[in-house]
C-alpha cells in the first residue's frame, strides 16, 4: 500500500508540474491533492496547521498570479481588457487547436483579435500580443517556483 500512495503522491507531482506548462492540467491543484493523498496513505500527523496555512497561501497566490501576470503582459504592452480576456481563452483553447505550438499562438492571436477588434493597428495588435506571450512565459516561471517550492516544503515537513 506505501508503494501505491508514494506513486500516486509522485503522479501528482508530475502532473502539477506538468500543468505549470500546460494549462489544462491541474497544476497546483493536483500537487495540493497530493498532501492529502500522502494524509490518506500514511498519516496526516506531520501536517500541522501552519503546514496547511502556508500550501493554503502559495495556492491562492498562484491562482492569483496566473491570471494577473498574464494580463499584466497584456496591459504592458498596452493591451485592452478585450485582449486580456481573449489571451486567456487562447492559451486554454490554443493547444487542442493546434497541439505543438498552440500554447504560443493562442494567446498571441487572443490578444491581437482584441485589438483588432478594438480598431487598432496591426503593428499593436502584434505588439500586445507579444506581450501576452511574454506574461504567459513569466507567469509559467512564477508556477514552476512556487510549485516547487510548495513540494520541497512537504518533503522538508515529512523529514523534519
Amino acid at each position: 500500500m506505501a508503494v501505491l500512495g508514494w506513486i500516486l503522491v509522485i503522479a501528482l507531482f508530475v502532473i502539477g508540474m506538468a500543468g505549470a506548462v500546460y494549462p489544462v492540467l491541474p497544476g497546483v491543484l493536483a500537487i495540493y491533492f497530493a498532501f492529502f493523498v500522502y494524509g490518506w496513505f500514511f498519516s496526516f500527523e506531520p501536517f500541522g496547521w501552519f503546514f496547511w496555512i502556508i500550501q493554503t497561501l502559495i495556492v491562492v497566490v498562484l491562482l492569483v498570479a496566473d491570471y494577473a501576470v498574464g494580463a499584466w503582459g497584456v496591459k504592458k504592452f498596452g493591451g485592452s481588457k478585450l485582449s486580456v480576456w481573449l489571451s486567456t481563452i487562447g492559451i486554454i483553447v490554443g493547444p487542442f487547436v493546434i497541439p505543438a505550438f498552440g500554447l504560443i499562438i493562442g494567446p498571441l492571436l487572443g490578444a491581437m483579435i482584441g485589438e483588432l477588434i478594438k480598431g487598432e493597428s496591426l503593428a499593436k495588435a502584434f505588439k500586445v500580443g507579444v506581450g501576452s506571450v511574454v506574461g504567459l512565459f513569466s507567469s509559467i516561471v512564477v508556477k514552476v517556483i512556487l510549485q516547487f517550492a510548495m513540494i520541497i516544503v512537504f518533503i522538508i515537513w515529512i523529514i523534519v
